[in-house]
């Protein structure tokens, strides 16, 4: 039992240190191509699968994605407890760290969100996305301090989702950069054109931006003159080449095949979307599904999608399949 505990911690250790990514390198790497957010698979009792959650870890990472973001939003990491989101992080860094950068979530208020920091560095995460703290407003100086403690906690490289009630300032911005060597992103869940050029106009390259509005393939192009380089991809869940091919096509300024690929996929799919809130998680699982894949349910309070809803999203992912 002893040699069993020691040999499970010293694998743990191991995958820390393979895992590890200096803070500017990992800023690097998730500039340097598409960004998506896993799914987190549910069983029938919508406990955590984690068997179909890592074959879907698998095959995402098989596409040459620039990082994977475990228990985010798109993966309801907002209906997980942080002993859920834990194990959900290990069992992706255990599967797929060592191919592609796993990001891993810290949210809730700063002591929450200091603890699943400093467990997302044992686990042997690449980095943290800071989301927005719950449900309670704060003024910019409470931001700064919420966001300095988690960037103290460990020494993984840090992007803040400014989003909601975490709206981050140009001003900010640049003061957390100024103090937080270790702060290399900022995640713009606003698209606020005024505030990110503000941002980008003070605070450069320093930062990595990444687009984090809901399907952010509707916003790429556009933020892509403000410094966005990036983005988070929920379709490249079930749809990989396509969510790959339109990311080219961003970076190349290809505007007549973005817009292309709009019409002919991205818009009908939005229309499907805004059917009813909380689409934006549910209508990615029930692409998998229509791909074969089986994307499961999502938890309460999201709904899923209606028999008829599938049917059309099915229909209209086969004409960018075949």
């Amino acid at each position: 039992m002893l040699k069993d505990s020691w040999t499970g911690i010293t694998a743990a250790f191991y995958r820390c240190l393979v895992n590890a990514i200096p803070p500017l390198d990992l800023a690097a790497r998730l500039a340097s191509g598409l960004l998506s957010f896993p799914v987190t698979h549910f069983d029938d009792h919508l406990a955590f699968d984690e068997t179909r959650y890592r074959e879907h870890l698998a095959w995402q990472a098989s596409f040459g994605v620039a990082g994977l973001f475990a228990a985010g939003g798109t993966g309801e990491g907002f209906s997980l407890t942080s002993a859920e989101i834990d194990t959900v992080v290990r069992a992706a860094v255990d599967e797929v760290g060592d191919i592609v950068p796993v990001i891993a979530p810290a949210t809730g208020g700063t002591s929450q969100a200091v603890a699943q920091a400093e467990a997302a560095a044992a686990a042997g995460a690449a980095g943290i996305l800071l989301f927005p703290p719950y449900l309670t407003e704060a003024s910019q100086s409470g931001l700064i301090a919420h966001v300095d403690a988690v960037c103290r906690a460990t020494g993984l490289g840090v992007i803040v989702y400014s989003r909601a009630n975490a709206i981050l300032e140009d001003v900010t911005v640049a003061e957390l950069a100024d103090r937080n060597p270790t702060l290399i992103g900022l995640k713009d869940g606003v698209g606020d054109i005024e505030r990110m050029t503000r941002t980008y106009a003070k605070v450069g390259d320093r930062l990595v931006y990444v687009g984090g509005l809901p399907t952010a393939e509707t916003f790429a192009l556009p933020l892509l003159q403000l410094g966005v380089s990036t983005y988070s991809s929920a379709i490249y869940n079930f749809v990989p080449e396509f969510a790959l091919r339109f990311y080219t096509a961003v970076r190349a300024q290809d505007r007549a095949e973005v817009y292309r690929m709009l019409n002919d996929f991205v818009i009908p799919y939005l229309d499907i979307r805004d059917r009813s809130r909380g689409y934006a998680v549910s209508i990615i699982k029930a692409g998998l599904t229509a791909v074969g894949r089986d994307g499961g349910r999502v938890r309460p309070p999201l709904t899923d999608l209606t028999a008829e809803e599938r049917e059309n999203l099915t229909k209209l992912i086969a004409t960018v399949r075949s």
